[in-house]
């Protein structure tokens, strides 16, 4: 069988070329970008989740370059569990930013949802669990006799997602809106509640971008493998690629690590 028919056995349609080369390699170049801010600013480790995810994003489409050359079973699990999990990594990293936005700040009168604690592991918990549910539902997707409950383990791993997610960015904009939160001042910020204004959106806009995608993925999942959403290859790169490299864009552009430094000397707190 050629490489051409394996790769369509595997994917219900025939997969297009060089696509993938490139998006790997842009992912590369924006963790490339992404290492040196983080060095030059000497920004807190954690930011470091950035580019981990980034890497991960480029050998996902690495394999899939390959499996579509090679094709086989090994690679196509790599291929399908490595282009869906690691955004979750993201939804983690802007947990992690505005936990450490409420850390910085002082506010006597915070709900229990503002709290750093919660902020960061009630989400983290959630990230952990709806990771499960998509690894475990996405390697079961690919065999043939337990696809269609992979789907629906999968399909439940998203759509809780896309509640948490939902939930979060209402924590956000309360946390955007307030003049009690704010963050370490950079060198662009004219004062420190700009400064929290900026990284506020950016963790509202790129929490939206992984929201279509999430939303997308769960479309696809409930529609199943070889379904007309699964088989549209258009439709991944459009709503996967297209809105998890904006991510990556608006983090390289507007760069949230000049806020959060290694070492914090002076926790900012505004009163009324």
């Amino acid at each position: 069988m050629s490489s051409s028919y394996a790769a369509l056995d595997l994917y219900t349609y025939d997969p297009v070329h060089v696509v993938p080369e490139i998006a790997a390699s842009v992912f590369i170049v924006a963790a490339i970008i992404l290492t040196i801010q983080i060095i030059k600013t000497n920004t807190a480790a954690w930011v470091f989740v950035l580019v981990a995810t980034a890497l991960s994003e480029s050998l996902g489409y690495i394999t899939r370059a390959v499996c579509i050359q090679h094709p086989s079973m090994g690679l196509f699990i790599s291929t399908t569990l490595l282009l869906l999990l690691p955004p979750n990594a993201l939804a983690f990293f802007n947990y992690k930013t505005v936990g450490e936005i409420s850390r910085q700040s002082y506010d006597p009168d915070r709900k229990f949802w503002l709290k750093p604690g919660f902020v960061v592991w009630v989400f983290f918990a959630s990230d952990v669990v709806t990771f499960v549910l998509q690894a475990g539902g996405g390697a079961l997707t690919v065999f043939r006799d337990t696809r269609n409950i992979g789907n629906w383990i999968c399909s439940a791993g998203l759509a809780a997602q896309i509640v948490f997610i939902t939930i979060f960015l209402f924590i956000t904009f309360s946390v955007y809106r307030s003049p009690l939160y704010t963050v370490t001042k950079g060198a662009r910020d004219r004062n420190i509640l700009s400064a929290k204004r900026r990284v506020t959106r950016v963790v509202l806009v790129t929490t939206l971008l992984l929201y279509v995608r999430t939303i997308y993925r769960l479309v696809e999942s409930v529609d199943g493998y070889g379904g007309k959403i699964y088989a549209a290859e258009w439709a991944f790169y459009v709503f996967d690629f297209v809105p998890i490299f904006s991510m990556f864009l608006i983090y390289i552009v507007f760069f949230v690590g000049y806020n959060f430094p290694r070492h914090i000397t002076q926790t900012p707190v505004v009163r009324l």
